[in-house]
């Protein structure tokens, strides 16, 4: 593109993390921006999102940095504003069952190696470094503590980068149905919502997490797709003292700004039961599990009460690395897709908005392009 940010017009589709921060980067940069979702801000995935910052699992060299480098943007943001109760660095904690001992060796070697701080305790020492947790539920060869690892309420900062958004001249347009994107000669001309709603603009870029793979399907575009649903539990306000997030076999705990501790697990996304029709229910005995087994690995047990549970689609490409920037077959049609949303938020934003008002490729998404399931 040889426009001028003030000359390039974008739409961005999609209200979670990754469309309102690109959106909000592209304003910034001088675009004319709209920012469209088919329904409010935060409604889909970020709004239901356990949103762990880490880089904790074994990566590619690629992810991890740009995983790395999401994380340091919000620590940017902590640093600036200090005392933000949404954003916390309390660190993360680790542990699988005795007979993952050896991958968990390995893990923990692996961030060693590329300087992702990391300790490893024995049962003795984690009540110590990690207050709220059971040492006992830890297996006697002990856990990865994560020192730099933390959480965030995407919501509220979802709020908070669209009022930046609307301040520097954006255009939000929320509950707008689902959107379509007009071509014409191999590029984008616009896009057009069920709503009646229509736009004409130079790039569009497509963050509707789950949806995306069927958006770019009906633009003859394949783009390998593994999303399952996920179930995240949210307790009511208990006296736990757990600060760090917690990943454990049978349980992912992390504290909420009031008091509150959200719950998720790779069992109970198995256990959604999915109808012929596409519609899913979540059983009263999956959230019961879940809770009891978080209860089971907080100190004291503590009776956990459920305030409310939600369910949906997880975006996860199907090689699990995200898929960020430009279609090949496309010009002006922008991708972010990615199980990551939560972590690269903000710097998967940043990079995008850099690539679309310069017209150049960025490096850091080299081996996220779109075009890597066509070869």
């Amino acid at each position: 593109m040889t426009s001028t940010a003030q000359e390039i017009r974008v739409v961005v589709v999609g209200g979670g993390i990754l469309g309102v921060s690109t959106a909000y980067q592209l304003a910034r940069r001088g675009a004319v921006v709209t920012l469209v979702s088919d329904g409010a801000l935060a409604g889909g995935a970020s709004g239901r999102s356990l949103a762990w910052l880490n880089s904790a699992a074994v990566r590619s060299p690629e992810y991890h940095r740009l995983r790395v480098l999401g994380i340091d943007r919000y620590r940017t943001l902590a640093a600036r504003e200090p005392g933000l109760d949404w954003l916390r660095f309390d660190g993360g904690l680790a542990w699988g069952t005795a007979e993952q001992e050896a991958d968990f060796r390995e893990r923990f070697a692996h961030q060693r190696a590329n300087g992702y701080e990391a300790d490893w305790l024995s049962p003795a020492e984690i009540a110590t470094v990690t207050p709220g947790v059971d040492p006992a539920a830890a297996p006697k060869c002990g856990a990865i503590f994560n020192p730099g690892e933390g959480w965030v309420d995407l919501p509220p900062l979802i709020e908070r980068l669209a009022k930046e958004f609307t301040a520097l001249g954006g255009e939000v347009v929320t509950e707008a149905g689902s959107a379509t994107v007009r071509t014409a000669g191999g590029r984008v001309t616009g896009v057009a919502t069920r709503s009646g709603l229509a736009w004409d603009c130079d790039a569009v870029v497509l963050a509707t997490g789950a949806a995306t793979p069927a958006m770019l399907s009906e633009l003859g575009v394949s783009l390998g797709d593994r999303t399952p649903i996920s179930l995240l539990v949210r307790t009511a306000r208990v006296n736990a003292p757990l600060r760090a997030v917690l990943n454990t076999p049978r349980v992912s705990i992390r504290p909420t700004s009031d008091g509150a501790l959200l719950l998720d697990s790779g069992w109970s996304e198995e256990e959604i039961v999915r109808h012929d029709d596409g519609t899913f229910e979540v059983r009263q005995s999956t959230v019961e599990g879940l809770l009891a087994e978080a209860s089971a690995v907080l100190a004291g047990t503590p009776v956990l009460p459920l305030q409310s549970y939600a369910a949906g689609p997880k975006p996860i490409p199907a090689d699990g690395q995200p898929v960020l920037g430009q279609l090949e077959e496309i010009a002006g049609c922008h991708v972010a897709f990615t199980h990551s949303g939560a972590t690269l938020g903000l710097i998967a934003g940043e990079l995008l908005a850099d690539e679309i008002v310069t017209g150049r490729p960025h490096t850091l998404l080299a081996a996220f392009r779109p075009e890597r399931f066509r070869r």
